[in-house]
């Protein structure tokens, strides 16, 4: 069975498509992420499907996304912020070297700040992060072989730590 070298689970803002990108680049393998794969087969962004189709039609497209990257992606993996919230895509990710991108709710302020593409922190960016995080942190926690803050780190440096951390060092 061929599987992904790494998946990159974590909250929006976390750094998981620049810190994937590095790590397929210094791996020497593809990167993939289910946000730019669910945007390319729709032809629309993100923020749109929300707010034109509503989130039970956009998490629907991404348990398709993770299903299809994770059957058939051999590289670097990012998913969607929210695609832990899915039974069936958590079940996916077992025994898949999974690490968790953490950050706390400053640092994402800091990074994500009020962007209007994210359509579910649109209006008090620094409550609604606490309370998907609320809801979400014990699964990234659940899934993750591994969790690497990312608090305060450049995307080097936490690529770094997640190779450090999967001992993939030497690849």
């Amino acid at each position: 069975m061929s599987a992904p070298l790494i998946v990159l689970v974590g909250p929006m803002g976390s750094g998981k498509s620049t810190v994937g990108a590095l790590l397929a680049e210094q791996l020497g393998v593809a990167y993939r992420d289910t946000n730019a794969d669910i945007v390319a087969s729709e032809g629309r962004e993100i923020s749109d499907l929300f707010v034109e189709e509503g989130e039970p039609y956009f998490r629907e497209l991404e348990r398709a996304a993770v299903r299809n990257a994770v059957a058939t992606h051999t590289g670097v993996l990012s998913l969607g912020g929210g695609a832990v919230l899915d039974d069936a895509s958590r079940e996916l990710l077992a025994g898949l070297p999974v690490v968790y991108l953490s950050m706390e709710v400053e640092e994402a302020v800091r990074r994500v700040g009020l962007n209007q593409a994210r359509p579910l922190l649109a209006v008090n960016p620094r409550k609604q992060w606490r309370e998907l995080m609320d809801a979400r942190r014990h699964l990234y926690t659940e899934v993750a072989r591994v969790v690497v803050a990312t608090d305060e780190r450049t995307p080097e440096e936490v690529a770094e730590a997640v190779l450090d951390a999967l001992e993939l060092k030497d690849v």
